[in-house]
C-alpha cells in the first residue's frame, strides 16, 4: 500500500473521507451516520475513512473515542483503511493507545492508518491536569513511547507490549501547520498530514492554502531519508451537488453557524469582526470551501498547487455540515466525477449496492 518512492513519478493517489462527527444530531446518531457514510464511500472505491478526536467540545468534534469508533467501523466494513486524524496523543497515554491500536489494526485485517498531533482545544488540557504550552514537549515523549512499544522494545520496568506493532511503524502520520513539524515528520519517515485550513499569518493575510503548504511538503520531502516513500495527506473541505444553488444554500448555513460559533468562542477575533452578515464569498474564501457543481468543484480543486502534489487527498464537509442525504450524494459525485479528475483511479469492482444508488432523496433546506 505504501507509495513509490520516487519523488517525481506519484503513484495513484488514494482518495479518503474525513469525518470530525458533526451531524446535527445526538452522538449516537452521529456514530450511526458516520457509519453509514463510511460504508457509502467504501461502496464507492474510497481507499480511506478518517475520523477526528475532540475531547468535550460538542461543536468542535464528535468523537472522544477515534479507536473504539473505528473498531465498530471496520466491523461493518471490508475493505476501506481507517485512519485517526487525529489522536490528540499529548492527552492520552501512549501505551495504552499502543495497545489499542495494535488491537483494531488486527481486528480491522491490517487497515489502521495513524495519525497524531498535539491537538486539540487549548482548554481542554486543564481537565486532564496539563498544561497547553507543554503540548509540544508532551508530544514528542508520548510519541517517542508508542514508537518504542510497537517494536517490542523493553518498556519502563521491562514489560514489553503484547501483541507488539512492528506493522504500524510505518503507517504513523503527523498533522502540522509548521515547517518545524513537517520537517520533524519527514526525519522520522512518517506521513505529513495537511489541514483542510489554517491561519494566515499578519504578513500574508490572503496568501492561498496552496502558498501555506507547498513550502510545508518542500521541507517535509527534504527531510525524509534517503530512500523513503513520501506520504503526504491533503485534506480539503468539499461539497458536491448536481445544483449549485442548493449547495450554495447549504454551504452559506453551515458557514454561518460556524462563523457564530468561532465568534462567540473568540469575542476579539476575525469572526467577530466580519458580523453576521459578511458575504457568503468572504465566508467561502476564509474556510477554503471548495463547493458547487462537479465542474466548479474540480476547476477550484486544480487550481490548489499544493493538493497536486499529494500522495493522497482526503475530502470533508466541515464547516459546511450538510444533511445526510446531502454527504451521501457528494461522496458519490467526488467518487464519480471529481476525484477522477484530480488523478485517482478506482482500485476496487466493489458495485455501489443499490440502496445507495441514484438518485438519493434530498432533504427540505433547514
Amino acid at each position: 500500500m505504501n507509495p513509490s518512492p520516487s519523488h517525481n513519478s506519484p503513484p495513484r493517489k488514494r482518495l479518503g473521507f474525513f469525518s470530525r462527527l458533526l451531524d446535527q444530531a445526538s452522538a449516537a446518531e452521529r456514530y450511526r451516520l458516520v457509519t453509514a457514510q463510511i460504508q457509502h464511500a467504501e461502496a464507492h472505491g474510497f481507499d480511506t475513512a478518517w475520523v477526528a478526536q475532540h475531547h468535550f467540545h460538542e461543536a468542535e468534534g464528535g468523537l472522544p473515542a477515534p479507536l473504539v469508533f473505528l473498531s465498530h467501523v471496520a466491523a461493518r466494513t471490508q475493505r476501506i483503511r481507517l485512519g485517526t486524524g487525529i489522536v490528540t496523543l499529548p492527552m492520552e497515554n501512549p501505551i495504552r493507545v499502543a495497545e489499542d491500536a495494535v488491537v483494531l489494526d488486527l481486528l480491522s485485517g491490517g487497515r489502521l492508518e495513524f495519525g497524531v498531533g498535539t491537538g486539540g482545544t487549548p482548554e481542554s488540557f486543564s481537565a486532564f491536569g496539563l498544561r497547553s504550552e507543554d503540548r509540544a514537549r508532551i508530544y514528542a515523549q508520548h510519541l517517542a513511547v508508542l514508537r518504542n512499544a510497537w517494536a517490542g522494545l523493553p518498556l519502563p520496568g521491562g514489560d514489553r507490549l503484547y501483541p507488539a506493532g512492528p506493522q504500524l511503524l510505518s503507517r504513523i502520520w503527523q498533522a502540522t501547520f509548521s515547517a518545524a513539524g513537517a520537517e520533524r515528520a519527514g526525519l522520522a519517515g512518517d506521513g505529513l498530514m495537511l489541514s483542510r485550513t489554517q491561519p494566515r499569518s499578519a504578513e500574508a493575510p490572503h496568501a492561498s492554502l496552496a502558498d501555506i503548504q507547498n513550502p510545508l511538503i518542500d521541507t517535509y520531502l527534504a527531510a525524509l531519508p534517503a530512500g523513503a516513500a513520501p506520504r503526504i495527506l491533503g485534506s480539503r473541505t468539499l461539497f458536491v451537488a448536481e445544483d449549485r444553488q442548493r449547495a450554495l444554500q447549504l454551504a452559506e448555513l453551515g458557514l454561518r453557524r460556524s462563523l457564530a460559533r468561532a465568534a462567540a468562542a473568540n469575542p476579539g477575533g476575525p469572526a467577530s469582526q466580519w458580523g453576521p452578515d459578511a458575504p457568503l464569498a468572504q465566508l467561502l474564501a476564509a474556510y477554503d470551501v471548495h463547493v458547487g457543481t462537479p465542474d466548479e468543484v474540480i476547476a477550484s480543486l486544480r487550481a490548489d498547487t499544493a493538493l497536486a502534489r499529494a500522495t493522497d487527498i482526503s475530502f470533508q464537509v466541515h464547516s459546511i455540515d450538510p444533511p445526510h442525504a446531502d454527504i451521501l450524494r457528494s461522496i458519490a459525485l467526488t467518487a464519480q466525477y471529481v476525484a477522477p479528475a484530480l488523478g485517482w483511479q478506482r482500485e476496487d469492482a466493489l458495485v455501489p449496492p443499490a440502496a445507495a444508488s441514484y438518485p438519493l432523496p434530498i432533504p427540505a433546506l433547514a
